[in-house]
């Protein structure tokens, strides 16, 4: 899961570019989630500007008009975000505030990413070439199940999810989640995500919500053939992360960076 800060500043770039030598990282970080401290603040303070019972659709289709005009327009993963209660996935005490573009604690330090965020990442997943031609996602890694908010986003456009969380009771809530809801289609695994999964690889798409020193072996060996990986990863210069972008074509590999992100780190082992 991610753990950082304030409201993105900024949008992706229409299309990717590639990082030039020696060229310095944007300034300003795309942050994922904001500092489980404020987080947990804004909780408390913010409060709902309709008395709506959270089940209503209006609530979720408030908070899709706010992403489409942030210029998320990938149909698709608009129509998830209005499918999935993301209210379910929080605490029942902050739950008033699932439909603001924040994040919120979900225990052990970890947060639940904004819709924003999740909302984009999951959009430069699908313009990899496999996800243009089939209009879905196709056979899907996680990294970083967390709550299980986005696998179940993803459950919506995918084949199949197989997700993976290194936490234990992380995982045990994701399960918990996803099994009251029903979301079809989707594998929960307690493991080291950085390992991936090789026994159900390749995978069509792949999304990370912890970036390391850079994308593991491991992944781009199970990414398919017109695949694509998304991931934060750090910059050359060590200072910061980027949303690195991997594209697996017959020749080789592809790889694009977007903005500057800002996502906990990718560990190794499980706790």
């Amino acid at each position: 899961m991610n753990d950082s800060s304030d409201k993105p500043r900024g949008r992706f770039p229409a299309t990717l570019h590639q990082v030039a030598p020696g060229a310095k990282p944007r300034p300003e970080p795309l942050r994922p989630q904001r500092l489980l401290q404020e987080a947990a603040q804004d909780a408390r303070r913010l409060t709902v500007s309709s008395g709506l019972g959270l089940d209503n659709p209006a609530m979720r289709q408030r908070m899709v008009a706010r992403l489409r005009a942030e210029s998320v327009h990938c149909e698709p993963v608009l129509n998830a975000m209005l499918l999935v209660p993301r209210h379910q996935f929080v605490d029942s005490a902050l739950a008033t505030q699932a439909y603001e573009d924040t994040s919120l604690p979900i225990g052990l330090g970890q947060t639940i990413s904004k819709p924003s965020v999740v909302s984009r990442m999951i959009e430069w997943s699908f313009l990899g070439e496999r996800a243009r031609q089939t209009g879905h996602l196709g056979r899907v890694l996680e990294i970083g199940t967390g709550c299980g908010y986005q696998t179940a986003l993803l459950s919506q456009m995918a084949t199949q999810v197989v997700s993976i969380e290194r936490l234990k009771p992380l995982h045990e809530l994701a399960v918990r989640h996803l099994t009251a809801l029903q979301v079809p289609r989707c594998r929960l695994l307690y493991g080291d995500g950085m390992l991936g999964h090789p026994p159900q690889a390749p995978y069509d798409t792949i999304i990370s919500a912890a970036g390391g020193e850079d994308v593991p072996a491991a992944w781009l060996a199970q990414l398919a053939v017109g695949g694509r990986l998304v991931a934060p990863a750090r910059t050359p210069d060590g200072r910061g992360q980027v949303l690195v972008v991997i594209d697996r074509h017959a020749e080789g590999y592809h790889r694009s960076v977007g903005e500057m992100v800002q996502f906990v780190p990718l560990k190794s082992g499980v706790e």
